[in-house]
């Protein structure tokens, strides 16, 4: 089970690189220890597209590296403090990808123009506005765990993204999507006229007929294949 996911922690890092979440050294994901030990997370000081299962590491709530090898992310409370507060929920994913970061600082929210957005809306996609720093202690991770809710992602606005999921495969696709529908709505917006989008019955119902377990499962497929 261990080596199931420190690999599939590392194929989440090299897939969130290969559709645009890289930023340098900077994002992570991670998988909650099954043995409630902590998170397996990517190590530090590698970029995303450079993460194999060596380079996963178990660093606790206390931000012990209990297993594994590498420096420890400093966000590691985003991780720790969100799974805390979300026993349905066994991934974190936390990036900086571009268009997400942009549309969130305008303050926009989220609109269902494609059919991305549907994933997460209705209800709109929650805010994190106390800080644009990092986020390095338990205490800031307990106020973007309480930000998020029961939300499958948040926006730290003017920082960038928490995507979460039952397991590391959705949490990824989550991310993935979330970018997506924020560069689908600023494309939209760039050529002026009279945006439209989904009403909520209309978007509740592409979400069940996009979306659903096998869907996702499959998207996570097409991901892992694309790595080849």
């Amino acid at each position: 089970m261990t080596e199931t996911l420190r690999e599939l922690v590392a194929l989440s890092s090299r897939i969130l690189a290969s559709s645009g979440h890289g930023d340098l050294i900077w994002g992570h994901a991670s998988a909650r220890d099954p043995e409630g030990r902590g998170v397996w997370i990517k190590s530090a000081e590698w970029g995303l597209e450079e993460i194999t299962s060596d380079r996963v590491h178990l660093v606790s709530s206390l931000g012990e590296i209990v297993e594994g090898d590498g420096k420890r992310h400093s966000e590691y409370p985003i991780h720790t403090e969100i799974l805390a507060a979300r026993p349905d929920a066994g991934a974190v994913v936390h990036t900086h990808s571009p268009h997400a970061v942009a549309l969130a600082a305008t303050g926009q929210q989220l609109r269902p123009v494609s059919h991305a957005a549907n994933f997460f809306v209705p209800e709109a996609v929650p805010r994190f506005t106390l800080t644009a720093d990092l986020i390095l202690t338990q205490e800031l991770g307990k106020e973007v765990a309480v930000a998020l809710g029961d939300a499958s992602a948040l926006f730290l606005v003017n920082h960038g993204i928490v995507a979460v999921g039952p397991d590391i495969q959705t949490a990824t696709v989550a991310a993935v999507l979330l970018e997506r529908a924020c560069e689908q709505q600023l494309l939209t917006q760039s050529f002026g006229g009279w945006p439209t989008w989904s009403d909520t019955t209309e978007s509740l119902a592409k979400r069940e007929h996009i979306y659903n377990s096998a869907a996702l499962a499959a998207v996570w497929d097409y991901l892992v294949r694309g790595l080849d």
